[in-house]
C-alpha cells in the first residue's frame, strides 16, 4: 500500500515504476526531432556507435551520481545539497537545478501544446476543413498557444497531484508502453515504403571516415542532453527509490531505454523524411536536413496530408499522439522537481503545491505563448548551457565535497562490495575526472 501522498513525499511501488518514470523524463521531443537528423549528418551508423558508447561512459555515471544523492537524502535537489554539505553555498547547485527544470518546463509546455493542437489539425484536415486546420496549427497565434498550453499543463498538474506511485508511476506505466507500441507501429508502416530506403541507408550505414574529435564530442553532448541530466529530476526521482534497489542496474536500464527510443525514433523520422521528399516536399535547408520544430510541425504534416484519405489522417493523428506522450512524460518530471522542493522545504501538502506551482509556471508559459521567439533564448540559457553546468557541479560535488566513499556506501546498500568491482573502480575515475572534463569541454566549445 502506498503512502498517503497528500502529506507525504511518496515512493515508488516497484523498480519498474522508477525505471519507466526516469526513462520517461529522459525521453522527450529531442529524441524525435534532434537525434535522427544529427545522426544522419554525422556519419550515420558511425555516430550511432559513438553515441551508444558515450551514453554509457558519460550519461550513465552522472545518472548514478544523481540517483545516489537523491536516495541518500530522500530530498529534492535543494534539500539534498543542504543535507550533504555543511557549507550552505552548495545549496546553490540544487537551486540552479530547480530553476533550470522550472524554466525549461515553462517553454516546453508551449511546444508540448503544439503536439495537442496538431492532433486536432490532422482531424480537421482529414474532414476537409483545411481552413480550420491551418488556423489551429498556427504556432505564431498566441491565443491558440495559450489554450493548448493550459490543456497540457492541466494534464501534467493532474498527474502530479495524485502523487508519486498513484500519479507519476501509474501514468508512466501506461504512457511508456503505449509510446513504444505506437513508435514500432509507425516504423513498420514507413520502412516498407519503397521511398524510405534512402533514409534508412543515411541513418544506419556507417561512414567511419567522419569519426573525429568533433563527432565524438557531438555524440557526448547529445548523450548528455538526451538523458536530461542536470535539471534535478534524477535526484528527485532517486529520492523516492527503495534502499534495496541496485543503483547501477536501474541507471543502466534507464540509459538503455532512452538509447533504444532514440534509435527507434531515427528508424521512423529519416525514412519518413525521404518519403516526404519523394512527394515533392523539401527536406533540406541550406544543404542540411531540416530538424527541430520545422521538421515536426511543417515537413511531416505535409507528408501526412499528401498521403491523403483516412490513411493520412490516421498516421498523422497517431504520430502526434506519440509526440504528446513523449512530451507528457517529460513535463511530469519537470513539474515534480519544484513541487518536491516546496513539499520538502516548506511542508505544504502535495495537492495544493502541485496546483499552485503548476499555475505559476503556466503564467510564464502564457507569456511565452505570445512571444515564441523567447523559446530559443530560454532553451539556450537553461538547457544548452544550464544543464551541462549543473551536471559538472553534481560530479564535482559528489567527488570532492560529499566524497566518493560516501556515494559507495549508498550504492552498496543495494549492490554489495560495489567499490571493489571493476565497474565501481571505473565509475569512480569517470565521475571524478572524465565526466566533468568532457561535459565542461562540450559546454565551452558550444559557446565558442
Amino acid at each position: 500500500m502506498s503512502q498517503t501522498e497528500s502529506t507525504d513525499r511518496g515512493n515508488w511501488n516497484s523498480k519498474l515504476g522508477f525505471i519507466l518514470a526516469a526513462a520517461g523524463s529522459a525521453v522527450g521531443l529531442g529524441n524525435i526531432w534532434r537525434f535522427p537528423t544529427e545522426t544522419a549528418a554525422n556519419g550515420g551508423g558511425a555516430f550511432l556507435i559513438v553515441y551508444l558508447i558515450c551514453s554509457f561512459l558519460i550519461g550513465f555515471p552522472v545518472m548514478m551520481a544523481g540517483i545516489s544523492i537523491g536516495r541518500r537524502t530522500n530530498k529534492n535537489p535543494v534539500g539534498a545539497f543542504k543535507q550533504l554539505a555543511s557549507n550552505r553555498l552548495y545549496i546553490l547547485i540544487g537551486i540552479w537545478a530547480v530553476i533550470c527544470g522550472t524554466m525549461i518546463l515553462s517553454f516546453y509546455t508551449v511546444i508540448a501544446g503544439w503536439t495537442f493542437s496538431y492532433i486536432i489539425e490532422e482531424i480537421f484536415y482529414g474532414l476537409g476543413l483545411q481552413h480550420w486546420a491551418s488556423w489551429i496549427s498556427d504556432t505564431e497565434n498566441g491565443w491558440i498557444n495559450a489554450v493548448f498550453s493550459v490543456a497540457f499543463m492541466s494534464c501534467t498538474i493532474a498527474i502530479i497531484r495524485s502523487g508519486v506511485s498513484d500519479g507519476i508511476e501509474r501514468a508512466t506505466k501506461v504512457l511508456m508502453p503505449m509510446l513504444l507500441v505506437i513508435l514500432v507501429a509507425l516504423i513498420g508502416y514507413v520502412v516498407i515504403h519503397p521511398d524510405s530506403s534512402e533514409g534508412l541507408a543515411m541513418y544506419l550505414q556507417p561512414d567511419f571516415s567522419k569519426i573525429n574529435a568533433d563527432l565524438i564530442f557531438a555524440a557526448m553532448g547529445q548523450a548528455f542532453f538526451s538523458l536530461s541530466l542536470g535539471m534535478g529530476a534524477i535526484i528527485t526521482y532517486g529520492s523516492y527509490l527503495d534502499k534495496k534497489e541496485n543503483i547501477p542496474q536501474v541507471a543502466a536500464m534507464v540509459t538503455t531505454f532512452d538509447v533504444l527510443v532514440a534509435f527507434l525514433a531515427g528508424l521512423l523520422i529519416l525514412p519518413a523524411m525521404f518519403m516526404a521528399q519523394s512527394s515533392g516536399i523539401s527536406i533540406f535547408q541550406d544543404g542540411a536536413l531540416v530538424a527541430g520544430p520545422e521538421l515536426i510541425f511543417k515537413v511531416l504534416p505535409s507528408l501526412f496530408h499528401n498521403l491523403g484519405g483516412t490513411l493520412g489522417t490516421v498516421v498523422g493523428i497517431t504520430f502526434f499522439a506519440l509526440l504528446s506522450m513523449a512530451a507528457l512524460t517529460s513535463t511530469i518530471s519537470l513539474l515534480e522537481v519544484p513541487v518536491s522542493y516546496v513539499i520538502d522545504e516548506h511542508g505544504y501538502k502535495r495537492k495544493k503545491v502541485a496546483l499552485f506551482v503548476g499555475l505559476f509556471i503556466l503564467l510564464i508559459s502564457l507569456f511565452i505563448s505570445f512571444k515564441v521567439s523567447l523559446i530559443g533564448t530560454f532553451d539556450f540559457i537553461f538547457s544548452q548551457a544550464g544543464l551541462p553546468v549543473s551536471g559538472v557541479l553534481i560530479c564535482l560535488f559528489l567527488s570532492y565535497v560529499w566524497k566518493v566513499d560516501n556515494a559507495f556506501d549508498e550504492i552498496e546498500s543495494g549492490y554489495e562490495n560495489f567499490r571493489h568491482t571493476i565497474l565501481g573502480k571505473v565509475w569512480q575515475v569517470f565521475i571524478m575526472f572524465i565526466c566533468p572534463v568532457v561535459i565542461l569541454y562540450n559546454l565551452v566549445t558550444s559557446f565558442l
